[in-house]
């Protein structure tokens, strides 16, 4: 279709949508009178617009006698005296809050003592002494490598020592057949044999591969036969009588939380049970990328019910800084700031506050209020300041009297 066809279309459309509301809508008239239309022109598009104006000033003029006619009765006290001008409101007392009461952080558990066992010198496997899961004691025998040549060289130093040993005592023996400086050979030639026997004897440990500290065996990632080096790891060794947490918490409580603080944690693996310790480090830095601290607490662990690498839900109490407490819907908002409307004396009367915290029953202020201060928490569309106010509480009071 070409476009001046699809132009022309477009505005009888358009035109037919404005002659539908002129005809169906009461207030179409009235619409285009606000809008700057003069009274000639909206006459001759809708010859009903003028009915309906009138017959809307008609009643909004027997609307405003009614109005008048009830205030008037109420000035002359009808309906229940001055007080029924107020305005109704419901209203909460101010309360002390404390901000920063309690921390909240995400950790990583680890035993508290943890080795990766590697042997101390490089051979096969000739044994392997332990499956995962057993308890072990530091210096238990793990694992041993092959060990045939370190027992020939213990051998060898050992016959050598002998002679040695043999040599010395024959030549002290004879001191006066043979000179000072034989027997003084002899004699160095003994300590040589005994610090090469102690060189096999070291040689001949190494091939036992033995647990460092006390603790639980992990999986053995090594086999009978396996060539292994000084720097293969044979098992991993846990410590986990005591598990140690690391977390990070925000920058604002370094100088609150100091070491010896109580620490809380739960564990996703045992759900609603509450393991207690306390702040073992705080580290001497803040990062600067997250902007956190880093801390780590301990926990007793000697029922074994945790294991090393689970997160942990870490809490911590402190004695916080109190603040007047209000109802959230009390805190309203202008252009100089935030504030609260108070009910003194019937009267009710703007309060500025600076918004501190926000929790979910209640919002921290700053602010000259009090406990017990009654704040407005409903109707607060129709409060003024120095406004006559009346709390449900009163409006309760008073019919109770009247049926009386």
């Amino acid at each position: 279709m070409p476009f001046w066809k699809q132009f022309v279309l477009c505005i009888v459309v358009i035109m037919a949508g404005f002659a539908a509301w002129v005809y169906f809508v009461p207030s179409a008239g009235q619409t285009m009178r606000n809008a700057g239309i003069p009274d000639n022109i909206i006459a001759m598009i809708s010859p009903k617009a003028d009915e309906t104006a009138d017959a809307g000033a008609g009643q909004a003029l027997g609307q405003g006698d009614q109005n008048q006619g009830q205030g008037q009765s109420r000035r002359n006290g009808g309906g229940g005296g001055g007080r029924n001008a107020a305005t109704l409101v419901v209203t909460q007392a101010v309360v002390q809050g404390v901000v920063n009461d309690r921390l909240n952080a995400i950790g990583t558990g680890d035993a508290i003592r943890s080795v990766a066992v590697t042997p101390q010198a490089t051979g096969t496997i000739r044994e392997i002494l332990i499956k995962s899961g057993d308890m072990v004691k530091q210096g238990q025998v793990l694992a041993k490598l092959d060990s045939e040549e370190q027992v020939i060289a213990q051998g060898q130093a050992q016959v050598a020592l002998n002679s040695a040993l043999e040599k010395s005592s024959l030549y002290h023996n004879i001191k006066s057949s043979v000179s000072r400086m034989d027997v003084f050979d002899s004699e160095i030639a003994e300590q040589n044999a005994r610090l090469q026997l102690q060189a096999a004897d070291l040689n001949l440990a190494r091939r036992n591969i033995v647990a460092p500290i006390d603790g639980i065996v992990g999986i053995v990632p090594v086999n009978i036969g396996d060539n292994v080096t000084t720097s293969t790891p044979i098992v991993t060794l846990d410590d986990r009588t005591e598990i140690l947490i690391d977390y990070w918490v925000p920058e604002r409580f370094a100088n609150t939380v100091s070491v010896g603080q109580v620490v809380e944690a739960t564990s996703v693996a045992r759900p609603g049970k509450v393991f207690s310790g306390v702040l073992e480090a705080v580290d001497n830095r803040i990062d600067a990328a997250s902007r956190t601290l880093r801390l780590r607490g301990r926990i007793d662990n000697s029922s074994d019910e945790l294991r090393a690498g689970m997160s942990f839900s870490v809490s911590m109490k402190f004695a916080g800084d109190k603040y007047p407490a209000v109802n959230p819907l009390s805190v309203q908002w202008d252009a100089q700031g935030s504030f609260v409307w108070q009910v003194t004396g019937d009267k009710s009367h703007k309060v500025r506050v600076t918004v501190v915290q926000r929790n979910p029953d209640y919002v921290l202020v700053k602010a000259d209020l009090k406990d017990g201060d009654q704040i407005v928490t409903q109707g607060l569309q129709r409060v003024r300041e120095n406004g006559a106010v009346r709390t449900a509480t009163d409006l309760a009071s008073n019919e109770k009297v009247a049926s009386q």
